[in-house]
Order: structure tokens, then C-alpha cells, then sequence
């Protein structure tokens, strides 16, 4: 059962993990373009994949996917962030989905190109959309709970 304080983070650290998912990003980012390039090329060497109808090197299209991995990791861990900082300020079920969402969203979406790349078992991409989607609600929600939390409260009623 869920209660209030969980979803406020008080079992549950919505800066920290958008921090971690951040740093995460920085560091696959940084392999990805310092270490993967010759990794990628010796793997994928001599294969290609169709991309917006021209034939380029596998390399280049999985080197690409794992850019855009990261990219939406480090996207994401801010919107996490956002989620923990709002949450300071109301605390509600809308929030705590939103962080949700995107948590798994990130899992989803990266974590399955980060998988397709490095291994290059293609079914993988039939995860990427499922995360795609997460985020997309997640923002969603994120947006409706942000104007909540957001929005000047009531100014209270004279008494007569």
C-alpha cells in the first residue's frame, strides 16, 4: 500500500536517482565516444542497415543509437529531478507517477539500445517503443503536476 510519504520521497529519493541516471549518462556517453567507435567497427565490420533509405556502416547506425541512448537517459534524469524538486512543494500521486514513468521509461528506452548495440540482437528494439511511451506520460503527467504544485493556493475566506 502506498502512502503519501512514499510518494514524497521520503522512502524514496527522487533527486538522488535522477542524479545517479545523470552521472550514468555522462559516463556511457563518454565510452560511447572514446571507447565504442572501434568496439562497433570491429563487431559490425563489413555489415550495413538501412537508415532513412540510404545504406550506411552497421557501426555508424548502432553508433548513432547509443548517442541517443545517453541523450535520452541525461533528458529523462533531469525530468526525474524535476520530479523530486516539485514534489517539495506539493506532494501528489500525479508527481510520484511521473518519476515513475520516466524512471522506467529511461530503463526501457536506453536500456534496451544500450543492450541492441552492444550485442546486436535486433529483437531488442521492439522494447525501445514501450519506453518511448513511458516518457511521453511521464512529461504528461509531470506538466499537470507541476501546474498543481505550481498554482498560487487559495486566498483564504474572511469570516464574517
Amino acid at each position: 500500500m502506498s502512502t503519501t510519504n512514499d510518494v514524497c520521497g521520503k522512502t524514496w529519493s527522487w533527486v538522488q536517482t535522477g542524479a545517479v541516471l545523470a552521472g550514468l549518462a555522462v559516463a556511457l556517453g563518454a565510452f560511447g565516444a572514446h571507447g565504442l567507435d572501434g568496439v562497433l567497427a570491429k563487431k559490425y565490420a563489413g555489415q550495413t542497415r538501412v537508415v532513412a533509405g540510404e545504406e550506411v556502416p552497421a557501426s555508424r547506425k548502432y553508433m548513432a543509437d547509443f548517442k541517443t541512448a545517453a541523450e535520452y537517459q541525461m533528458t529523462h534524469a533531469l525530468g526525474i529531478i524535476a520530479v523530486g524538486l516539485l514534489l517539495r512543494f506539493q506532494c501528489t500521486h500525479i508527481l510520484g507517477a511521473a518519476g515513475w514513468c520516466m524512471l522506467w521509461g529511461t530503463v526501457l528506452f536506453s536500456g534496451s539500445l544500450y543492450a541492441l548495440v552492444l550485442t546486436g540482437v535486433t529483437k531488442l528494439g521492439m522494447i525501445t517503443p514501450i519506453g518511448g511511451v513511458l516518457f511521453l506520460v511521464g512529461w504528461t503527467l509531470l506538466a499537470i503536476g507541476g501546474a498543481r504544485a505550481c498554482s498560487p493556493a487559495p486566498a483564504p475566506q474572511p469570516t464574517a
